[in-house]
């Protein structure tokens, strides 16, 4: 899967984060800049957020917070926990997907985030076991997700209808859908405890490759020109 990733964006805006840094934090010698002692980022072990995993790695963000703010980060699964560990003030800012990031929007009225920055476009599809070679093979099927409400959850909600499926957040519907971790989901595609999952990478190629399934649902092909967002930056706005 091809996967575009903007990692220079992403770093400068990391470091936009400590310019506009909160009250009650250290000041730099002579320079009147309010400038925090640390930044709490949220980010997924997954390749659509490569963004994170190398700034990280490479020491990117680091470099750009300076020696007076130390940079503390923080792994999730999936948006929906991302985002309430941002709401909580558990985290300052986390690459999330943009449904997630749109839920919080609304959950605050507007007041509590703001996305800063675009990181990933592609990198997700539906991924399912060989007794699956059509839309019209779903029927009864149980299919995984990273988690409820996240972007991959939304999309395999949506492609659903438009197949004439129906879901529910209980797992009930014509096709059954199963939110779980993603290490979960590979282990459970492996065994046969679920039929498919939509995923990103490299946890589609993971099931292809490790699972022996095959891609039903390339995402690129329900988007204009193949391109939708996958991750971006969001911050908390105080």
């Amino acid at each position: 899967m091809r996967i575009q990733v903007q990692v220079c964006f992403a770093a400068i805006a990391i470091a936009g984060l400590v310019l506009g840094a909160a009250c009650g934090t250290p000041t730099s010698a002579g320079s009147g800049q309010a400038v925090p002692s640390e930044l709490r980022l949220g980010y997924y072990a997954n390749l659509t957020h490569a963004a994170a995993l190398v700034g990280v790695k490479d020491g990117f963000y680091a470099s750009a917070l300076g020696s007076q703010t130390a940079l503390k980060t923080n792994i999730f699964n999936a948006g929906p926990d991302a985002v309430t560990a941002l709401l909580s003030n558990s985290i300052d800012a986390t690459f999330v997907g943009p449904n997630p990031a749109i839920n919080a929007f609304i959950q605050s009225h507007g007041e509590a985030v703001r996305i800063i920055s675009g990181s990933t476009s592609g990198g997700a599809a539906l991924v399912v076991n060989q007794s699956i070679q059509s839309p019209a093979d779903l029927g009864g099927k149980s299919i995984a997700s990273p988690q409820l409400g996240n972007t991959q959850d939304i999309a395999l909600r949506w492609w659903l209808k438009q197949q004439c499926y129906t879901t529910t957040a209980t797992g009930g519907g014509d096709v059954k859908i199963m939110p779980q971790d993603n290490a979960t989901t590979l282990t459970s595609f492996k065994a046969g405890r679920i039929d498919g999952a939509w995923v990103p990478e490299p946890w589609a190629t993971r099931l292809v490759i490790e699972g022996k399934g095959h891609v039903l649902v390339d995402e690129r092909s329900l988007w204009p020109n193949g391109q939708f967002v996958t991750t971006m930056l969001v911050v908390r706005t105080d």
